[in-house]
């Protein structure tokens, strides 16, 4: 789970003249909530959605380095704090949403593209291997940041090299071997922006892709709160244990604050039952964290 801004981050007040000209949309003051999955929190001081990497990468040249920026995907293992978040929020939208066959084994996908468009179009190519990406929901800029993986698979079991955009405006091109993958976790440089990335699978029948597929999203269903207000799995798996149990033992299933809940249906999961704010939802967090330290001694 992330949370941004900081505490203790405050706002600047940047006018549109103080900042570059672009050729996507740049919006001030705009609401963040519709935009993550928890639909709580507060809005982006400017929130820029670039028509290509050309305008991006002249977008970041061209922006005062002082300005903070947060690359946003789905939303979907993110808290936006109520105050909002200062500087600029980078959504990439459509133009960067594509998928592209490039070989009989090989993908080249937006840095926008969800998980699910991943691989629905290496079914349809008849590559398998990508399979475990329908069950995260998230675009591929986010799997490459934080390896992103389900049912034992990683990003950086698929993942060949992806283009970024660096917080200078600069472009590379990183092969996987540089991007220092543990687990949850890689070395990509800070406010950098993942524009597209190559991922490698296997010659396999679509139907047989689709049977995959259809199996992970039905375990999905039965096991996790899919059709709440949640921000998905929230804490890491330490070292020998599974955060889920560490979490029921601790007594913490069902526990509330304000209308924010650990879900019953999976307690690693945190839910907005409708009104909760960031604040009832990372506080919620702090207790069960609290309560997990207190029972078993470790610390999620």
């Amino acid at each position: 789970m992330f949370f941004f801004p900081p505490p203790a981050c405050g706002r600047g007040e940047r006018g549109a003249a103080s900042l570059p000209r672009v050729e996507g949309r740049l919006t001030e003051s705009a609401p963040l909530a519709p935009l993550v999955w928890f639909k709580s929190g507060g809005s982006a001081e400017w929130l820029f959605e670039p028509k290509d990497t050309d305008d991006l990468s002249a977008f970041l040249a061209s922006l005062d380095p002082s300005i903070p920026v947060l690359p946003l995907g789905l939303g979907s293992n993110l808290i936006v704090r109520d105050g909002g978040v200062p500087g600029v929020v980078i959504r990439l939208g459509k133009p960067f949403a594509k998928v592209e066959t490039l070989d009989a084994t090989t993908l080249r996908c937006g840095g926008g593209a969800s998980g699910i468009l991943v691989s629905s179009s290496a079914r349809d190519a008849g590559i398998g291997g990508v399979e475990f990406l329908r069950s995260i929901p998230g675009t591929v800029g986010g799997f490459v940041r934080m390896n992103g993986g389900a049912y034992g698979r990683e990003t950086k079991d698929v993942l060949l090299k992806c283009d970024i955009v660096l917080r200078s405006g600069e472009r590379q091109t990183l092969a996987v071997e540089a991007l220092g993958y543990t687990y949850r976790h890689s070395t990509l440089p800070a406010g950098a922006v993942v524009v597209s990335a190559t991922f490698r699978g296997h010659p396999e029948a679509p139907a047989v892709i689709q049977a995959e597929m259809d199996r992970i999203a039905a375990e999905r269903e039965a096991s996790q709160p899919l059709r709440s207000k949640t921000g998905g799995s929230t804490f890491k798996n330490p070292p020998d244990h599974k955060a889920w149990a560490l979490i029921d033992a601790a007594g913490c299933r069902g526990l509330r604050r304000g209308d924010a809940r650990v879900s019953e249906k999976h307690c690693n999961f945190l839910l907005n039952l409708g009104a909760a704010t960031s604040a009832d939802i990372e506080a919620l967090g702090e207790d069960v964290i609290a309560r997990v330290k207190a029972q078993s001694g470790v610390t999620l």
